[in-house]
């Protein structure tokens, strides 16, 4: 299936229903007069969010969505129908912007979420609704109301607890598949993801979802080569694993370039919590490995981590690291963090 994470739509409500101008008029049935009934209602335009998508190329195809319009109202005060509401299914993690691309109207990062962007048109008023003492026959009815239209954007961040950031052909892709079942295009050229992957990772009798995004290189924010237009898959992502390949010659270099990438995007990516790793290590000899470990110390302030995920040498304790800062960034409510002796009671479930 292609990934397509941005689409713009345009949005109808439906109209309502016009009213009825009627008269009952039945022989040996006395006390006749109007019984035009009203129209219905128009139906709503609503999003729902669903877990089992994860790209928007549905809306490639159909850029336009109307809602039915309510059923005109008859005679023997009968109301039209009420048409039914246009359901639009997103994947959880859509924000659903305005026309100018700016304004966030809704963020979609529940699964089961529904938000009415458009309601309906209500219906209109049939001649029984106008009568009165003083006015026994009105032949006055009301069109129906009409609905509302707008033009929206559709962009998908996804919804991930890492998120893989590296020069492109650092490792992401041989990483993602090593610990998850996901299958992502390997090769041994620059740019060989194109899109954004996702897996699931089981480790310690916790789960939790890998991203893997598209490579950056120096002057992406500026667009220079797939540019930042992933980055926003991994913003929602509590921890970054930042993987370098440690074969290249400068790897305190490559950290910082796409450290300087990660600022200039913004939206406090440079302030998440990161764990840096030097990949590849099975084509090093271990003393190669620690000069490379040192070199990058001196520019991170931290402990540097290596594995190889041809091998899996190393990789158990990178994954048990980041379950462990999973677990501390998580919301206490998240039942599998809970601590049944923690004393918070904010963090504790009630009970009688």
């Amino acid at each position: 299936m292609k990934f397509l994470d941005e689409a713009k739509i345009y949005l109808k409500s439906g109209d309502g229903g016009n009213g009825c101008v009627a008269f009952r008029r039945e022989k040996y049935v006395e006390f006749g007069g109007p019984d035009g009934g009203n129209g219905g209602r128009g139906g709503d335009v609503i999003f729902e969010a669903v877990a089992n998508l994860n790209t928007l190329i549905d809306f490639r195809y159909q850029q336009h969505f109307k809602a039915a319009r309510g059923r005109d109202g008859s005679g023997d005060s009968r109301t039209g129908k009420s048409a039914d509401a246009l359901v639009i299914r997103v994947p959880v993690g859509t924000q659903i912007l305005a026309d100018d691309r700016e304004t966030l109207l809704r963020d979609m990062d529940t699964a089961g979420e529904r938000f009415v962007i458009l309601r309906g048109g209500d219906g209109g008023f049939g001649n029984e609704h106008y009568k009165t003492s003083t006015n026994q026959a009105p032949r006055k009815a009301l069109p129906g109301f009409p609905g509302e239209e707008t033009w929206v954007w559709l962009r998908l961040k996804l919804i991930a607890d890492v998120g893989l950031v590296g020069l492109p052909n650092a490792g992401k892709s041989t990483f993602l598949a090593a610990v998850t079942r996901a299958r992502p295009k390997i090769g041994d050229y620059p740019f060989t993801t194109l899109h954004p992957n996702l897996g699931v990772v089981y480790q310690d009798d916790r789960e939790y979802v890998v991203a893997d995004i598209p490579g950056l290189i120096e002057g992406a924010h500026e667009g220079a080569g797939l540019g930042t237009r992933f980055l926003g898959h991994v913003e929602r992502c509590p921890v970054l694993l930042h993987l370098i390949d440690s074969t290249q010659d400068d790897v305190a270099g490559a950290w910082e370039t796409v450290r300087g990438e990660l600022e200039a995007h913004g939206q406090g990516l440079a302030d998440k919590p990161e764990i840096v790793a030097l990949t590849k290590t099975d084509s090093l000899i271990p003393e190669l490995v620690e000069e490379q470990k040192q070199a990058l110390q001196a520019v991170t302030g931290g402990p540097v981590h290596a594995f190889s995920s041809l091998s899996r040498e190393g990789l158990t304790p990178v994954l048990r690291l980041l379950s462990e800062q999973i677990g501390r960034e998580r919301r206490p409510e998240d039942p599998d963090d809970f601590d049944p002796d923690s004393t918070d009671s904010e963090a504790a479930p009630w009970s009688p």
